[in-house]
């Protein structure tokens, strides 16, 4: 009998009050991402993303680990041993769910609750928002085992720090730890572990009460204009507002309403209520 977990049971999830608690599910080896987990949370996030009493998801990890990046042992030797062939198809089960985790339908938290290292840039990067514990250990260890940081990590980097935190970051692969992580932009802040749960769930309760369609636009918007010219950014948001306006008229019609004429709210001091005028 093989020793290998149950692939189904490589990820975990619940949903409590419209938020789907998603997790890495391999605590004896730090959550550490194989060919069968990757393709376990395909499968769970979407069968999640479109479910009606899902809003908001989080992405965490069981144990004392968040993700130690990809398993060396089943993701790297033993999809070598298949040839290139075995080596394309555990890339693609990869790449596969983080893809579609960047483009998710609802808000994304990565909730760090512990070791985040390499390949789980990858899921850190297509989550929204991500909030670390200050005891969590982030690292770029490639070039301890002699490869450069790939699967899009090295983006990851430079995409989230400066150009000479990147650097240092994936040439030395030294550890850092959440307010670090924090400091360098990799996460947007660090907060206590005993706390983080906490900070998690009140920044999931704000986006909870947004529009939805909004939330979609406003994410998808924020990615795509990051790397275009100010002139393709300026025609892109105009044309998705447009798209916004079409599938949800109603809903900003209705925000629009109930800050002129009801005065009920003020825009940039807190947000109308989704449940009216529907």
């Amino acid at each position: 009998m093989s020793s290998k977990q149950n692939e189904k049971d490589t990820v975990s999830f619940t949903v409590e009050d419209r938020i789907a608690w998603v997790r890495f599910n391999r605590p004896t080896k730090r959550n550490a991402q194989s060919p069968s987990l990757n393709r376990r949370m395909y499968e769970v996030i979407s069968e999640l993303e479109f479910r009606d009493d899902v809003g908001l998801l989080v992405l965490t990890g069981e144990g004392d680990a968040w993700c130690a990046g990809m398993d060396l042992k089943e993701y790297f030797r033993e999809t070598e041993a298949q040839g290139l062939g075995g080596t394309r198809k555990a890339q693609r089960e990869a790449y596969a769910w983080w893809q579609r985790l960047r483009w998710y339908q609802k808000p994304t938290i990565a909730m760090v609750n512990g070791w985040c290292f390499g390949g789980a840039y990858g899921p850190l990067f297509a989550c929204d928002l991500a909030i670390a514990a200050e005891e969590a250990q982030f690292g770029l260890s490639e070039i301890n085992w002699g490869i450069l940081p790939g699967g899009g990590a090295t983006k990851v980097a430079t995409n989230s720090m400066s150009f000479r935190d990147a650097m240092y970051h994936a040439m030395t692969g030294e550890a850092i730890d959440g307010r670090k992580a924090a400091e360098w932009k990799l996460v947007n802040e660090a907060v206590p572990l005993s706390k983080l749960r906490a900070r998690v769930l009140e920044i999931a309760t704000v986006l909870l009460k947004k529009n939805p369609v909004a939330l979609k636009a406003t994410k998808d918007a924020v990615r795509r204009v990051t790397e275009m010219t100010y002139e393709n950014a300026e025609d892109y948001l105009i044309r998705a507002q447009e798209a916004a306006n079409f599938f949800d008229d109603n809903g900003r019609k209705e925000g629009i309403r109930q800050f002129i004429d009801e005065k009920s709210f003020k825009p940039g001091l807190g947000t109308y209520d989704v449940n009216r005028g529907k």
